[in-house]
């Protein structure tokens, strides 16, 4: 018999934090999450999303013995602003056993009920910086920071539960010797001229830092026709900048500005982290931080975290001055592999900002839906 407890204290939050350490314990493709970070995500004093957003942890036991985990999230931006009658569900795990994950979605099913919401979907995060998607193919592909992994038969529990696709996420990945500038320097010198547009890079962190709030507003104003966007809010700015730009080498995130110096393009881009965290074991001390510091300094391989070109720009060619001063940093750096993090399947736009890279489709995943 399966029988569901909410996580509400900080020790049952640990449990469901700690439940995939023992469900992959033998798997060398799971990347583990660091558990303090974790755990303030979920802390509702830590994470500004809860300013705009609630959720519900929810952990499933037999014999006592953790077997699975879910959290239920109601995004109020997103039904109260853009009438989008969404019942969100993530961090999703639990053994192949479909009793257990009967049980864990009928509970977010029935939290959607209480709302009057009109569907569920996941595994979905807060927003759209969160992680997305169930793995469908490339399982035998390490995970990154950034990414869930999971077995195998997660996607049979879906479909057997009566849940469907509803978006299709592609990863892919390249040698950074297919990043020829031959494909983007003589646009990116054309884009130059034409438009007046110039890069800008830094070397130290707290530069970045100062343009960081007018590049989350860029990324709000670059992803707003998205069906599945929620824009990020002022209090998650902070939240943001502290999460993931102090964990990024200043020199790969790059601006673009238009000539009257004003922000309409920008890059992030992250070196690896994913054998690191696998060395951390899910902690920073003793050792943990220095292993993510050496990957910092030293890994080859680099993943294009999230693009942005404010709406007036995009289709005019400034991504190529943008891939101008990414090949000028990976060069130095000896980069020798790009990974990209997942993207809609059916974004055509993004397909042809990389055409020229050769990429591979090495990872799919799924999120899917059920109606209440």
């Amino acid at each position: 018999m399966v029988t569901l407890k909410e996580a509400t204290s900080k020790a049952d939050l640990k449990k469901f934090v700690k439940f995939p350490f023992s469900l992959y314990k033998d798997s060398p493709y799971w990347v583990p999450p660091i558990i303090n970070e974790e755990l303030d995500s979920f802390d509702k004093s830590k994470n500004p999303a809860f300013k705009n957003a609630e959720a519900r942890f929810f952990l499933a036991y037999k014999n006592d013995i953790p077997v699975g985990r879910v959290a239920a999230i109601v995004n109020w931006i997103e039904i109260n602003q853009q009438k989008v009658s969404k019942m969100r569900f993530g961090w999703f795990d639990f053994i192949d056993d479909f009793e257990v994950s009967e049980t864990l979605l009928k509970k977010v099913e029935a939290i959607g009920h209480q709302h009057n919401l009109e569907y569920m979907e996941g595994p979905v995060g807060f927003s759209n910086l969160d992680k997305v998607g169930v793995l469908v193919e490339g399982f035998e592909e390490i995970g990154t920071m950034i990414t869930w992994y999971n077995h195998p038969y997660y996607q049979k529990h879906y479909e057997r539960l009566g849940f469907v696709k509803e978006k299709e996420y592609e990863e892919n990945r390249f040698p950074f010797a297919n990043a020829h500038p031959k494909f983007y320097d003589k646009a990116g010198e054309l884009v130059k001229r034409r438009y007046g547009v110039k890069p800008l890079s830094y070397t130290k962190t707290k530069d970045v830092m100062a343009m960081a709030d007018t590049m989350f507003d860029l990324f709000n104003e670059s992803y707003s026709s998205l069906s599945s966007f929620v824009p990020i809010t002022e209090v998650q700015k902070a939240y943001f900048k502290k999460k993931y730009i102090s964990f990024i080498n200043p020199e790969y995130i790059k601006f673009i500005l238009d000539k009257n110096d004003k922000l309409i393009a920008f890059g992030i881009v992250m070196p690896s982290f994913s054998q690191a965290l696998q060395k951390s074991k899910g902690k920073l001390f003793p050792f943990g931080l220095f292993h993510m510091l050496m990957a910092k300094k030293y890994s080859k391989e680099v993943i294009f975290y999230l693009i942005g070109v404010h709406p007036d720009y995009q289709n005019k060619g400034v991504t190529a001055v943008m891939f101008q001063e990414y090949y000028k940093t990976f060069t130095a750096k000896k980069i020798q592999h790009c990974v990209r993090t997942p993207e809609l399947a059916d974004n055509i736009a993004i397909k042809q900002l990389w055409k020229h890279f050769d990429p591979e489709i090495y990872k799919r995943r799924r999120t899917y839906r059920k109606e209440l």
